[in-house]
């Protein structure tokens, strides 16, 4: 257990992601598990994940998940980092002593509860759908999915081109891409009526989504998905935030700390305040 931090106040929860996207998930976590304490770990030195090998991405990942596991004290492992979850689960359950939760098994099992077409849209990066692990994950739960590679969201994001009123583009952007996905659809005979949301960013982007799908299709956030089997999985679940402390929340990068704690209340909704610098090798 870190020094500093009382045994009984509280499950501690790692979280892990290759940047700062995965915020949105820990944004939801604490919207659950508000007595809870967590660990968050950007590993923003060596992103992007997408462009290396799956080799490298285990590689990188376990040592992400050792730090938070070993050093921080976390009984529980979020990935909050859909490339680590497609490629590199197995990987980090093996370097690691306690649960793993990855953010493609909730989305993928969102997706199945929410869709009766059994057809869906999975929307994430290229490296993520290059990955086709959604696609796995939905047809294990009798689902066809059709999964597109977006790969101009994350940087708008990132921009915070997120209101559609000030930057008409994003919308745009998001309706090509949505227009292009229910084409590739159609044409394989599919009839989709959920959409997930595979990368972290999207989050921020929900509104826009809204406001573009076709009548009718659900949207399923996988940060959501994946902080409810959290919750559940923990046995933690706060019957209301005025009853429960505020959550205790650590965050650490391996570079860029500054545009962390820049960026990175844009992703959380809550200031995260002094971002710890850590070293875990090239």
């Amino acid at each position: 257990m870190e020094p500093g931090r009382e045994a009984d106040s509280g499950p501690v929860i790692g979280v892990f992601d290759s940047g700062f996207g995965g915020l949105t998930v820990l944004k939801a976590l604490v919207k659950r598990m508000p007595g809870a304490r967590f660990a968050f770990l950007g590993d923003t030195a060596r992103l992007p994940y997408g462009s290396k090998s799956r080799r490298t991405i285990a590689r990188y990942a376990a040592e992400s998940a050792q730090f938070l596991a070993n050093q921080q004290g976390a009984e529980f492992l979020v990935i909050a980092c859909n490339t680590a979850s497609a490629l590199a689960l197995d990987a980090i359950q093996d370097a690691v002593s306690v649960p793993v939760l990855g953010v493609i098994e909730p989305g993928a099992a969102a997706a199945a509860a929410s869709s009766t077409a059994r057809d869906v849209l999975v929307i994430a990066t290229e490296a993520t759908v290059a990955s086709h692990a959604y696609a796995a994950a939905c047809r294990e739960r009798g689902l066809r999915a059709v999964e597109k590679a977006c790969p101009l969201l994350v940087p708008l994001v990132e921009e915070g081109w997120v209101n559609p009123v000030d930057h008409p583009v994003t919308p745009e952007v998001v309706r090509i891409y949505l227009n292009e996905a229910l084409e590739e659809a159609r044409a394989a005979g599919h009839s989709p009526d959920t959409l997930v949301l595979g990368c972290t960013h999207y989050p921020l982007l929900r509104a826009v989504f809204e406001r573009t799908a076709p009548e009718g299709m659900r949207i399923i956030d996988s940060a959501e998905a994946t902080a409810e089997e959290t919750a559940r999985r923990v046995g933690l679940v706060a019957a209301s935030r005025a009853e429960s402390p505020a959550a205790d929340i650590r965050c650490f990068a391996t570079d860029s700390v500054e545009k962390f704690e820049r960026l990175g209340s844009r992703f959380l909704g809550l200031p995260v305040g002094k971002v710890e610098l850590v070293d875990l090798g090239g």
